[in-house]
């Protein structure tokens, strides 16, 4: 539920007080897509910049931290969701992070690849189809770098490509879409329980 612009005495944004919706996703531990639905749903009080960007007040989230516990979860484990299609990536992130997950996500492989060399997740979950460097080509370059202690768990579309997933090629899992949230969330708990 929106509320007024936020300002300080003289009008001005700027003050420290004020955080942006990545800052405050990160303050808060979640998604940014995540706060966006929490203020939607007047959880969270947001103040828009008159270029309707989301402004949140420090206050605000330290509130919204009292009263949901928010701060005390322990954080999960991070999966990296690497798909071309952002409303699979979305999909993926929610299903994830509803059982507790941390999620980071990348469009392709190549931004899968960059995103592997900071802080390395725990398990990559890792679309076959994908324009420039497929799937397979970027499992070979995780394990080139990684070996086994990273998990990769494929995932297609194609009937064709879950044929070829039976195949020896050092993934750790495969799952067909449309997904089966389920399978997929056994799935990833096995491999992460190893």
């Amino acid at each position: 539920m929106p509320v007024d612009r936020p300002s300080t005495s003289d009008g001005a944004l700027g003050s420290d007080d004020w955080l942006t919706l990545g800052q405050a996703a990160v303050r808060l531990g979640v998604a940014q897509s995540t706060i966006r639905k929490w203020s939607d749903a007047g959880q969270v009080p947001t103040f828009y910049t008159p270029g309707g960007h989301r402004r949140y007040r420090r206050g605000d989230l330290a509130d919204f931290i009292s009263r949901s516990g928010t701060q005390q979860r322990p954080a999960g484990p991070l999966v990296l969701v690497v798909d071309d299609d952002a409303g699979v990536r979305a999909l993926l992130r929610t299903i994830l992070e509803q059982d507790g997950f941390r999620v980071r996500e990348a469009a392709g492989a190549r931004d899968g690849l960059e995103a592997l060399a900071g802080d390395a997740p725990d398990l990559v979950l890792l679309d076959v189809l994908m324009p420039e460097i497929d799937g397979w080509e970027m499992l070979q370059e995780v394990q080139r770098r990684h070996g086994p202690a990273l998990p990769v768990i494929m995932f297609s579309g194609s009937v064709e490509e879950t044929a070829r997933a039976d195949e020896s090629r050092g993934a750790s899992g495969f799952v067909a879409k449309p997904f089966d949230a389920q399978q997929l969330l056994e799935q990833t708990r096995r491999i992460l329980a190893r």
